[in-house]
């Protein structure tokens, strides 16, 4: 039952947003709620039947179907609209292939992607929508990865969802001018959801894949289009690669959360890597100014090329967390920043460099800050204030593995 459960809530969160697109794709977007309503119901309908028999084949196909099925049933109820529109089951709904199920859903999640990337919508209706519709976020979710109020989250799509409605009847993927226009919006897009899959906010993982992996998906599937190929995507695609190269060294055999400093790095994907770097070399950023992506992916590869911690290439690690504060400012950034700047010049330095973080206006008293501010106090031997920083940094904490090691931390303090 455990692993029928396991498969449920992969296939659920995994596929959700693909089965909103070829819905959306198949029945318009001015019957979104209705989709919405089938999808649901076809997802309890999976917890109820898939829980005592064995789980189809094909669980997107069976999702797809029902729901398909359920929105038939919704229009004959309301009498509204011309059956024969609809009733045309082609073959993706009766017998599909594997293959023609993935065509259709990347075609169909695609339009989807630069729908909800509409110029008509404000950019925060494009990200609540996205990460909504194609991510498969709740509310909780989204109000965390755009530093917003659930309810405020709420109250946007409900919004933002009524504004699609109205402005787009059909899902075609713009050409040229109208493609590339909406291309950056759909980038961030994908790096909020990746971002969030690889740092999730909440849950009993360090590491959603299955996230990661779908961001990845979806930016080659954008490369695909002649017109999307850009140097900014290439950057992306080797920012998520480098960092999905790291995956498996993150989590030891006892499955806890390894730190950097003490990662097995063979464990680290040489086949990922070798793409990011193909990838880098051709996002081109030598003969203009590097973009945040590149930037970014830069960081990652000195990590993955790096043979011990004490070897990694600090310095130029700092060099690139400068360029991308003076790019654009970020309280992540610069508490990140923190991290090579300690090993570059010594806990003392460091501290000041907190400190002058704590005066600042963007200030976020967060796991994050705790816990580096903990590791400079441990390394000048400040051990009980060490100590108050990881109990702050524990309370803040909402991921459980990550809590798990810094207890452990704490642990190593106290005994």
């Amino acid at each position: 039952m455990s692993e029928r459960k396991a498969i449920l809530e992969n296939v659920f969160r995994h596929e959700y947003g693909k089965i909103i697109a070829v819905l959306v794709n198949r029945f318009g977007a001015s019957n979104l709620e209705k989709i919405e309503d089938a999808v649901q119901d076809a997802l309890v309908k999976a917890m109820q039947v898939w829980a005592f028999k064995e789980v189809p084949e094909n669980p997107t196909a069976w999702l797809i179907k029902v729901a398909y099925n359920k929105i038939i049933d919704a229009f004959r109820k309301e009498a509204k609209v011309v059956m024969n529109d609809f009733e045309t089951t082609d073959d993706l709904i009766d017998e599909p292939t594997t293959l023609s199920l993935k065509e259709h859903i990347s075609d169909s999640q695609l339009k989807m992607i630069f729908a909800c990337c509409h110029p008509s919508l404000s950019v925060e209706y494009q990200l609540v929508l996205s990460l909504k519709l194609i991510g498969g976020f709740g509310n909780r979710e989204i109000a965390k990865v755009l530093l917003k109020k659930e309810a405020t989250v709420a109250k946007s799509f409900t919004r933002a969802r009524a504004k699609l409605k109205e402005e787009i009847k059909t899902l075609d993927i713009p050409i040229e001018i109208g493609l590339q226009s909406r291309l950056f919006v759909v980038m961030r897009v994908i790096y909020l959801l990746f971002s969030e899959g690889y740092a999730p906010h909440s849950g009993e993982l360090i590491v959603r894949k299955d996230v990661c992996y779908e961001a990845i998906r979806l930016a080659l599937l954008l490369q695909e289009n002649k017109y999307c190929k850009h140097q900014n995507l290439d950057a992306l695609i080797a920012l998520m690669c480098f960092h999905v190269a790291r995956f498996d060294a993150r989590i030891d055999h006892k499955e806890q959360l390894v730190d950097l400093a003490h990662q097995d790095r063979s464990k680290y994907n040489q086949e990922l890597i070798n793409i990011g770097i193909f990838h880098l070399g051709s996002s081109g950023a030598i003969d203009r100014q590097p973009s945040n992506y590149y930037l970014q992916a830069m960081v990652s590869y000195y990590h993955c090329i790096a043979k011990t911690f004490e070897e990694t290439e600090w310095g130029t690690i700092l060099e690139l967390y400068d360029l991308q504060l003076q790019q654009q400012y970020s309280p992540i950034v610069q508490l990140n920043r923190i991290v090579p700047y300690l090993q570059v010049h010594g806990a003392h330095k460091a501290l000041k460099e907190i400190k002058v973080f704590e005066k600042s206006p963007h200030f976020i008293k967060n796991t994050l800050y705790h816990a580096i501010k903990a590791e400079i106090l441990t390394d000048l031997g400040r051990l009980e204030d060490a100590k108050i920083a990881l109990n702050n940094a524990i309370e803040r904490c909402a991921n459980p593995l990550q809590e798990k090691h810094l207890l452990g931390k704490l642990h190593v303090l106290t005994s």
